[in-house]
């Protein structure tokens, strides 16, 4: 029977998690299937819900999350697996949760066209593909390993930067 803590802990988590997906989701441009779903309304309250989240998972779990947490200053949790090849870029944050659960890796990149870069690297450390779709402005997939499936999105967000957004998840 789960205790409150690890309820507790698990619902900070995947918040956590969540609003690291939703500011990746976000950053998607105009007309992008994810745009359609997400919408307009979301981009608003983006920033609020990020440091809500964290604080509520500083609060609520605290030293029991072992490394969970946001992190918006250009780092990624340490915790980051090593194997999951990123595509070259600027890294703007990422986000984990607690003991191995899941990551975010959000990194600003040169243009569209890295969806396929970053594929291609996923591909060749043994990753399998599936579900991709690109067109000029983004690209989106899914890629199982060994170890982690990766969901990948490349996209343009409203101020015109192009982000990859990887959502790791253990298999």
């Amino acid at each position: 029977m789960p205790t409150q803590k690890n309820t507790l802990t698990r619902s900070a988590a995947t918040l956590a998690l969540a609003v690291g997906l939703v500011a990746g989701l976000t950053a998607c441009g105009e007309g992008s299937p994810v745009d359609n779903i997400v919408g307009g309304a979301v981009d608003s309250g983006v920033e609020s819900l990020k440091g809500t989240a964290q604080k509520a998972v500083e609060d609520a779990a605290g030293e029991a999350l072992n490394g969970a947490g946001i992190t918006t200053d250009g780092t990624l949790p340490a915790s980051f697996p090593a194997d999951v090849p990123l595509v070259e870029g600027t890294t703007r944050g990422g986000g984990a949760g607690p003991d191995g659960t899941g990551w975010v890796a959000q990194i600003a990149v040169s243009g569209a066209d890295r969806f396929a870069v970053a594929q291609q690297q996923l591909e060749a450390a043994g990753y399998t593909s599936s579900g991709v779709d690109t067109d000029a402005d983004s690209g989106f997939g899914t890629f199982a390993g060994d170890t982690y499936r990766v969901v990948l999105t490349v996209s343009t967000d409203s101020d015109g930067q192009v982000l990859a957004t990887y959502v790791v998840t253990p298999v």
